[in-house]
C-alpha cells in the first residue's frame, strides 16, 4: 500500500505496518540534491546575468575612441582651441618725445616774447600793498616813454644810451617815509643789465594825491636803490616826506625801500611764469 510520491513508504510483507525507513531516507536526499542543484543552477544565471550587464556597460562607456558624451575625439575642442581669457587693451605711447616745458625767465628776457600787458596798473595793482606785518598805501603812479623825463641827473642818459622804452613809476607811503619805485624796459637783458651797471642816483620822486614832496631840491639825504631782473631794470628812492634825511641806521626807510624793491621782483618774475603758463596750454 502507497500513500503516492512524497508519501511514507512501506515495506513488502511488513504486515506489522514498520514504515521502510531507508526508502524514506533515499528519497528525502532525493529531493535534497535536487533543490540544491536547483539553487545552485538558479545563482549561475543570476551571476552570469550580472556578467553580462557589466560587459555592456564597459563596452558602451570604455571605448577608447569616444568622449565622455558619446562624441568621438576627433569632435571635442582640443588645448588649442580652447578660448583664451580676454584680452585687456593696451596703453599706447608716442615715440616722439613732448617738448621741454617754457622756461618763464626766457619771456621777461626779451621783448620779442614778453608780450603781455604792461601798465602801472599791471606792475602796481591794488589801493595798498602788504609786505609781512607792513601795509603801504599807494599814492600816484605814472608812466612815460620819454625814459630821460622820469629821472635827474646822469640816471636819464644812461637809460636812454641803453635803448629805454619806457618807465613807469608809483609811490607808496607808510608811517611817514614815502618810496618811488621805477621800471624801465628794455629790449633785451643785457640792455637792462648794463643800465643798472651805469645808473647813478638819479630817479625822480612822484608826489601827488596825498603824498608831499620828498626828495627834493637835494636837502634831505635820500636812500637809493638799482637793480634788473630780465630785461627790467628797477629804481628806487625813498625819504620822509617831513624832509628828515635818511640815516644808515634808520630801519623805516630802508624797509620802505627793499618792501618795494622785493615786490617789484616779484611781479616780474610773475610775468614770466604766467606767460610760460599760458605757453604750455596753448601747445598741442
Amino acid at each position: 500500500m502507497s500513500f503516492g510520491q512524497g508519501g511514507p513508504a512501506w515495506g513488502p510483507g511488513d504486515s506489522g505496518g514498520t514504515p521502510d525507513w531507508a526508502a524514506l531516507a533515499d528519497e528525502a536526499a532525493a529531493r535534497s540534491r535536487k533543490k540544491r542543484w536547483l539553487l545552485i543552477g538558479g545563482g549561475a544565471l543570476a551571476t552570469a546575468a550580472v556578467v553580462a550587464i557589466v560587459a555592456t556597460a564597459i563596452v558602451s562607456t570604455g571605448d577608447s575612441k569616444n568622449g565622455a558624451d558619446g562624441k568621438s575625439a576627433s569632435e571635442l575642442p582640443s588645448a588649442q582651441t580652447l578660448p583664451s581669457g580676454t584680452a585687456e587693451p593696451q596703453p599706447s605711447f608716442s615715440s616722439v618725445a613732448p617738448p621741454p616745458p617754457a622756461n618763464p625767465h626766457d619771456f621777461i628776457s626779451s621783448a620779442k616774447k614778453d608780450k603781455a600787458p604792461l601798465s602801472a596798473d599791471t606792475l602796481f595793482p591794488g589801493k595798498t600793498l602788504k609786505m609781512g606785518d607792513r601795509t603801504y598805501t599807494k599814492g600816484p603812479t605814472a608812466r612815460t616813454t620819454d625814459c630821460a623825463a622820469a629821472t635827474r641827473g646822469s640816471l636819464g642818459s644812461t637809460l636812454t644810451s641803453n635803448g629805454c622804452d619806457q618807465v613807469i613809476r608809483a609811490t607808496y607811503v607808510r608811517d611817514g617815509v614815502a618810496v618811488t619805485i621805477g621800471v624801465a624796459t628794455f629790449e633785451t637783458e643785457a640792455k637792462a643789465q648794463r643800465a643798472k651797471q651805469q645808473a647813478g642816483i638819479g630817479l625822480s620822486p612822484l608826489a601827488g594825491d596825498g603824498v608831499p614832496g620828498f626828495c627834493d631840491g637835494g636837502h634831505a639825504v635820500c636812500r637809493n636803490l638799482a637793480n634788473s631782473h630780465g630785461r627790467y631794470a628797477y629804481f628806487s628812492i625813498s625819504g620822509y616826506t617831513n624832509g628828515k634825511s635818511v640815516t644808515k641806521g634808520d630801519k623805516n626807510a630802508f624797509a620802505a625801500g627793499d618792501d618795494l624793491a622785493e615786490f617789484t621782483f616779484r611781479q616780474i618774475v610773475a610775468r614770466g611764469e604766467a606767460q610760460a603758463q599760458a605757453a604750455a596750454t596753448r601747445a598741442p
